[in-house]
């Protein structure tokens, strides 16, 4: 059998025929694999491991430049534009060194089904729904290491050798990445991994036709094998997570502390009362200022975040983040030329906050993790200055 063979899986079920290719994003022998495959077998539809929203990203250049950057912070969609960049980024990076475009294959699938009139189907979770499951399912100590592990990658200059990378597409070595992953974040294979696994499969089978391609990457090809033979709930697979109530819950319990040790105090003491005030003060609007500093913002931004963060921290409905990358987008507005260099700034830290683009959502995320720091310090300096001064502890 040749390395070629290897990538690809025959499964008959019914009267229907169904090949998986097993592909590595950034490997230009998967994308050549890929056209060889789809015009030999000439199936009667395609299906790529994109949603609706990856395929008009990967089809339409213009996507950043049509980016309504006032928009993004409105719809409270700063963090996951980031996390979004932050994870491509890492995949560009490695196409780069192998000078080949990212999801090159998922582009040649797609040409291809177009060349032999297949039909085409988007065969993936809408990823937002995706990060939605992982998010909930992961707890607060797993998306700080989960972010912790993705910056690492992004950054981190180790290249790797195509030879390895064509490694990456075997069952075996597959596996034992799976089983790492597994261990490090337990909760995380089940959303990224599993149920997509599933979601695909469905998709495939339901595909128009006898003859079904699929192209995948190759670590979703053994749990498909084995999914494609069960019946699936799209519907199911497809709910964002219920909130928790404890979150909303607990921001609005800690406002309604503060200003009441706070009210009580001017009551009771009202040079304490000042002492707590400005207590609450100064760690929000330090720590929120030292945010929006630390992904440079402009000065009028720092000075937002100074002045709004003790205000907003009181009313869980409004974040610094928001106002501070509000005020950076009028003063510094991204051009044209920020949207065109947004894939090739990604790469490095210095492009991350060079560009006008990432550094203002770089603003609000930064912004908002200050606040959320200096309402935790802030709250706590609070309560042992009013049980000091109030009970004489």
């Amino acid at each position: 059998m040749s390395e070629q063979d290897k990538n690809i899986t025959r499964i008959h079920i019914g009267d229907k025929e169904f090949i998986l290719i097993g592909t590595a994003h950034v490997s230009k022998k998967s994308a050549e694999q890929v056209k060889e495959v789809i015009e030999a077998e000439r199936p009667d539809a395609v299906c790529i491991e994109l949603d609706e929203q990856r395929y008009q990203s990967i089809t339409d250049g213009r996507k950043w430049k049509d980016m309504d950057i006032f928009k993004v912070i409105k719809e409270k969609k700063a963090t996951l534009l980031l996390m979004n960049l932050l994870i491509s980024s890492f995949q560009k990076r490695m196409a780069k060194q192998f000078d080949i475009k990212p999801g090159q294959e998922m582009i040649q699938g797609i040409e291809s089904a177009k060349e032999i009139n297949a039909n085409l189907v988007l065969a993936d979770r809408n990823i937002q729904i995706t990060f939605a499951r992982i998010w909930h399912g992961i707890g607060l100590s797993g998306r700080a290491k989960l972010l912790m592990q993705i910056i690492y990658s992004v950054f981190n200059k180790e290249e790797i050798s195509e030879e390895e990378l064509e490694k990456m597409k075997s069952q075996d070595m597959l596996h034992s990445m799976l089983d790492e992953l597994t261990e490090s974040f337990p909760k995380l294979k089940v959303p990224l991994i599993d149920e997509r696994d599933q979601y695909l499969a469905q998709k495939i089978k339901d595909a128009p036709g006898k003859k079904i391609l699929a192209v995948l990457g190759a670590a979703h090809v053994p749990g498909i094998k084995e999914e494609i033979k069960k019946e699936h709930n799209l519907d199911a697979l497809n709910k964002r997570p219920n909130k928790s109530k404890a979150p909303m819950f607990i921001g609005w319990a800690i406002p309604f502390i503060i200003l009441a040790i706070i009210g009580y105090s001017f009551w009771a003491n009202p040079e304490v009362g000042v002492n707590l005030t400005m207590s609450w003060v100064i760690w929000n609007s330090l720590f929120s200022a030292i945010g929006a500093a630390i992904a440079l913002g402009h000065p009028l931004t720092i000075l937002t975040a100074l002045l709004i963060a003790p205000f907003s921290s009181l009313y869980p409905l409004l974040a610094a983040g928001w106002f501070a990358g509000f005020v950076e987008a009028y003063f510094r507005k991204p051009k044209v030329g920020d949207f065109e260099t947004l894939s090739e700034d990604v790469f490095t830290v210095k492009g991350f906050w060079s560009n006008k683009v990432t550094r203002i959502l770089l603003i609000v995320v930064l912004t908002n993790l200050g606040s959320t720091l200096g309402t935790i310090i802030g709250g706590a300096d609070v309560v042992r200055i009013f049980i000091q001064n109030i009970f004489g502890a």
